[in-house]
């Protein structure tokens, strides 16, 4: 509907404009919004306010002049002009009510667009070092970089979604470090010192080493027991990683090992490519980056003097993998503490030949725990943290997603784990799960009555649902598409939740205000056919968060 009108407006722009003799002008970009107030129609346009300095006419002026054009389209109950050149648009409901058929038109599809056109995206997202069970955080990163992934395919996006492994470097020694320090600690010999990785699970990933390489692992030269204790803690821990995210619904078409590009000699590779075009140079030994032009406070260090390469020297041969493959838009999920990365990779994307505008980086601020209305203390430097397993666990996995995904990423939030469990309005998942077993139910009841649920569309009229609550409700509905488009465009979730609790309070309040079967049997069919694209509405969008849309609760 919101394309309908902006084509109405742009075909009075167009006229008006021949009128004044200005042929040549074009509409640009203007705004059709939603206005707060229902009062205030069903879309405004802030286009006469935009473009009457070329007109040479107030804002109001020009609105009127536009206004007697958009009313000559049949779409249109009301054209107003409002303020200091706003135009207020209402629609007629009947066109509300047969636009309601494209819901069923395009079934498990309504809300899908086509802005993306095709283009390939890389979504990389989690991408948590293998030395210990994801907590909360990664989590919330995880839901996050699905459901973006999900809402891009939905827009027409081509994506590749990607769990950058860091299977290289100090971590990974401190990893075998401390899984032979808790390995000789069970079998009663001295530890050899403080373990780098505090964590309880220190100690589960140690008696696996040990029942898995045996107690003479423990006998071998230093260095060999460090390489086998690396290579096992490694594996086991990413194992674990990969069921807890398989249980989390959060799937990747790539597990991309940092040691593999080490291996290949991609790191080598493309710091040659960077020296040859003087992105780096030679200073004190060391090889740095030009970062300090890009907002970065200052150039970066790729090789030590040591020669060891650091990890940007890493990260700046993944993401010239990422433009070999052909991704030129690149979504990177990263923990709040990656703030100042971000210039370094964009200036590493230019000095490649890519568009550092096309990376996208999505900060994920952290998650305060609450139970009992008392936050819950951690900190992963002392092994003390909630994992997510504990909360899939404790929780389940539709209320996590959802609280994890109902406020932007960049904003800290608190997990309300009483609220998340509870089974009542005041948990918006739940308020929204249960609209759509409502749906399903209703059909239970109507087929009861001898109706078919849902009805056929060939035998319903809808021009019959007039009630402002079911007019209100279909026009809900039918911004799907437009919020799945934002959702895409801005890389950001969050606005589909606040959408789907709007939807759902809608049709609950519809529904507690008007009987959907009754002794009338078109007006039953009309009813239930807005039941059908209700609940085809919230399936869908469901979907996209990755949450299940239950018949029954």
């Amino acid at each position: 509907m919101r394309s309908s009108v902006k084509r109405s407006v742009k075909s009075a722009f167009y006229s008006v404009a021949q009128e004044c003799g200005l042929e040549d002008a074009r509409p640009g970009q203007f705004d059709v919004s939603i206005p707060k107030e229902e009062k205030f129609g069903d879309f405004a346009t802030n286009i006469a306010m935009l473009k009457a300095p070329a007109f040479r006419m107030k804002p109001r002026e020009l609105a009127d002049r536009l206004v007697a054009r958009i009313k000559e389209t049949p779409l249109f109950e009301s054209v107003e002009v409002a303020g200091p050149g706003f135009i207020n648009m209402r629609i007629k409901p009947v066109e509300w009510t047969l636009a309601l058929d494209q819901v069923f038109t395009k079934g498990a599809a309504f809300g899908h667009v086509e802005a993306g056109g095709g283009e390939k995206v890389i979504v990389e997202f989690v991408s948590a070092n293998p030395t210990g069970p994801l907590h909360i955080g990664h989590g919330r990163g995880a839901a996050l970089g699905d459901t973006i992934a999900r809402v891009l395919r939905a827009a027409g996006y081509q994506v590749h979604t990607e769990y950058y492994i860091n299977d290289v470097g100090l971590q990974m020694d401190n990893l075998g470090r401390s899984t032979l320090i808790r390995a000789r600690e069970l079998c009663g010999l001295e530890p050899g010192g403080e373990p780098p990785y505090k964590g309880e699970y220190m100690i589960d990933v140690a008696r696996g080493f040990l029942e898995c390489k045996g107690r003479a692992a423990l006998d071998l030269p230093e260095e060999k027991a460090l390489a086998l204790a690396r290579e096992y803690a490694g594996h086991a821990i990413l194992g674990g990683i990969r069921t807890d995210l398989d249980d989390f619904r959060v799937h990747f078409d790539q597990w991309f090992s940092e040691d593999s590009l080490h291996k290949a000699g991609g790191v080598e590779d493309a710091i040659a490519v960077l020296s040859a075009q003087g992105e780096i140079y030679e200073k004190d030994g060391a090889l740095w980056l030009k970062t300090l032009d890009t907002g970065d406070e200052k150039d970066r260090v790729v090789r030590r003097a040591n020669g060891v390469t650091t990890y940007l020297a890493a990260d700046i041969a993944y993401h010239k993998n990422k433009l070999d493959r052909g991704y030129h838009t690149m979504v990177n999920i990263w923990g709040a503490d990656h703030h100042g990365y971000i210039p370094r990779i964009k200036a590493t994307l230019k000095a490649l030949g890519g568009d550092p505008d096309k990376l996208a980086v999505r900060l994920v601020q952290i998650v305060n725990l609450k139970r009992g209305g008392q936050v819950v203390a951690m900190s992963t430097r002392s092994g003390v943290f909630t994992t997510l397993r504990e909360i899939l666990d404790d929780v389940g996995v539709d209320a996590t997603r959802y609280f994890f995904l109902m406020r932007s990423s960049d904003a800290q939030m608190d997990f309300d784990v009483d609220l998340a469990k509870k089974q009542s309005d005041e948990n918006p998942v739940y308020y929204i799960q249960y609209a759509h077993a409502r749906c399903s139910n209703i059909f239970v009841t109507a087929r009861e009555r001898g109706l078919a649920a849902p009805p056929p569309m060939a035998a319903v009229d809808l021009t019959l649902l007039t009630e402002p609550e079911e007019l209100r409700l279909i026009r809900k509905l039918l911004e799907l598409p437009d919020v799945v488009e934002s959702c895409a465009r801005a890389f950001q979730p969050h606005p589909l939740t606040q959408y789907l609790t709007d939807t759902a309070a809608l049709f609950h309040y519809f529904y507690h205000r008007h009987r959907v079967v009754t002794d009338n049997k078109a007006l039953s069919n009309a009813r239930l056919t807005l039941v059908e694209a209700t609940r085809i509405t919230l399936h869908n969008g469901l979907f996209l968060l990755g949450i299940n849309a239950p018949d029954k609760m």
